[in-house]
């Protein structure tokens, strides 16, 4: 099946004098912010150091990409700054939101707020349409009924699958199925978003295709995105790249 991602469809609201001053107060705040974040487990009698007194941060609408070996700690760092995981030590904090300290529960509700996830397998529910796998993140979250009908048509038609709404994942494209996946994570309106690996599974012009995509999604709502990938030939598409070896992060 041929699949050609559209250019997005995203309107851009028009220049609003009155609101620049509450833009900039936002930007005040980077959507993550993490420093000398380590990350230990206990395996027997020895320590694991997934993680090394890393540091990063990124600007509300910055793309940055990700890039390091398997076993480097790119997962942990992503798996920390999304709440999935918490470091042992140092702090994180997305969005203004110190969540270093967070209780499980705590941690899931911020999850369901303020992070969006875009897995490598992408991890859509196989029985449930497009729309609805976009329909079941909100109703975890804040948005319900009406309200999160209209977010779930809106992002589909945004994303060029208006008409595909009603298919069923193994109904659409390798590319298609990655569209529905980054309209779930933009659902919340998240501060951040965490792709892993977005192209691995895509030929080199569908990954560029969907690589456009992203970055076009992310700077027309001013939404952070931490790309992970293995794939040099990407790295273009973000505002910049950052390399980490053995859980130690090149910043």
């Amino acid at each position: 099946m041929t699949d050609t991602v559209p250019a997005s469809g995203s309107v851009v609201p028009a220049a609003n004098p009155a609101g620049a001053a509450a833009v900039s107060g936002a930007a005040a705040s980077p959507a993550l912010r993490m420093e000398a974040v380590r990350k230990v487990y206990e395996v027997g009698d020895e320590e694991v150091v997934a993680l090394d007194h890393a540091s990063i941060t990124v600007a509300p609408d910055e793309i940055v990409a990700l890039l390091g070996p398997s076993g480097s700690g790119k997962t942990t760092l992503c798996s920390i700054a999304g709440g999935l995981l918490s470091a042992t030590s140092g702090t994180v904090t997305v969005g203004g939101r110190d969540i270093t300290g967070y209780s499980s529960k705590q941690l899931s509700r911020f999850r369901q707020e303020a992070v969006g996830f875009v897995f490598q397998a992408v991890n859509l529910v196989p029985f449930l349409t497009a729309r609805e796998n976009l329909l079941v993140v909100d109703e975890l979250g804040r948005r319900t009924g009406r309200a999160a009908r209209d977010r779930a048509d809106q992002l589909l038609e945004e994303l060029g699958l208006a008409d595909r709404r009603n298919n069923l994942p193994g109904q659409l494209s390798g590319g298609q199925r990655q569209r529905v996946a980054i309209g779930r994570a933009l659902m919340n309106e998240p501060e951040l978003v965490l792709f892993d690996e977005p192209t691995s599974a895509l030929d080199t012009k569908l990954g560029e295709q969907v690589m456009e995509l992203i970055r076009s999604e992310m700077k027309s709502r001013g939404t952070a995105a931490i790309v992970v990938t293995h794939d040099e030939r990407i790295v273009h598409y973000a505002d910049r790249s950052l390399h980490i070896t053995d859980g130690h992060l090149d910043a």
